[in-house]
């Protein structure tokens, strides 16, 4: 038993450390790749690790006013967004946790019927367009300002928090707000750590909503401009020249602006870990 228990152990950890490489490597590469000079990645001969160490392509990329304008408009985009978000998740979420209210299970229905059935493109863009929201701020954080999973995922969570917390800050005379804002909230660090993760990488990396609502180039975020340099080909024919072979140069700037434009909300993962696993696991099975 002990023996079939140690090759588990040893092909389980093989298989998964395989899944890790194939998963990684591929990120791995394109970092490596875009910190290379151009003969050695011309000779093919980057595979494991930079060969001539430079930043050259990074500081190409960081000195374009796309990206910097990409990145600024990113970065609102998501600040603004992941806030909104949670604060219509949450009270929405906390509203159908509750069992007296009326018609929970009507609302609760309607709110998952949309995770199978929506508008559709064309009908959604012709409401974002009639309220006037094309080329603005609004049109790139209300559409998507709301997620029936994560909703769902909040009300849960606000359902497993003892009914004798609330009972008692009602017995202090505090009313439904509250009890939410001044009992809840402050017991809800790990879901909101979770939700808010959710919100911020899915607005980080928002494509389809800028490309259907924006016209203007100033308002563009980053995935868009990534998209114009990576698939469209958008840069000066002088730039490429001035910092090498051409052809090099289009590989390695793609690979320095992928990473540039992933890496920023990769680091936000590690400070919110602690409680991403809390809040994901306990507001998905408890019911």
């Amino acid at each position: 038993m002990r023996s079939r228990l140690s090759l588990f152990t040893v092909f389980n950890g093989v298989l998964l450390s395989g899944i890790v490489f194939i998963t990684l490597y591929p990120f791995w590469y394109m970092a490596i790749i875009s910190l290379s000079q151009d003969i050695y990645v011309m000779k093919g001969q980057v595979l494991w690790l930079p060969k001539g160490f430079n930043l050259d392509m990074y500081k190409f990329v960081l000195s374009d006013p796309r990206i910097l304008t990409g990145y600024t408009n990113t970065v609102l985009y998501t600040i603004i967004g992941t806030l909104l978000s949670l604060i219509i998740t949450s009270l929405g979420a906390y509203a159908l946790s509750k069992r007296e209210m009326p018609f929970r299970k009507s609302f609760t229905l309607i709110i998952i019927f949309t995770m199978f059935f929506n508008g559709g493109m064309i009908p959604t863009f012709l409401v974002v367009k009639s309220y006037g929201l094309m080329d603005t701020l609004w049109g790139m954080v209300l559409p998507a300002a709301v997620s029936t999973w994560n909703l769902l995922i909040m009300r849960t969570f606000f359902s497993a928090i003892p009914v004798e917390l609330e009972e008692s800050g009602k017995l202090e005379g505090l009313t439904e707000a509250g009890v939410f804002f001044k009992i809840v909230l402050p017991l809800s660090k790990a879901i909101f750590a979770t939700i808010g993760l959710f919100y911020a990488v899915a607005m980080w990396n928002n494509f389809m909503l800028p490309l259907l609502y924006l016209r203007d180039p100033d308002l563009f975020p980053l995935q868009i401009v990534l998209r114009n340099i990576v698939l469209a080909g958008q840069l000066n024919s002088s730039d490429a020249t001035s910092v090498g072979d051409g052809v090099i140069v289009e590989e390695s700037l793609k690979y320095a602006t992928i990473m540039a434009a992933t890496v920023p909300i990769l680091l936000v993962y590690p400070f919110l870990q602690k409680y991403f696993v809390k809040g994901a696991l306990v507001g998905a099975v408890k019911g």
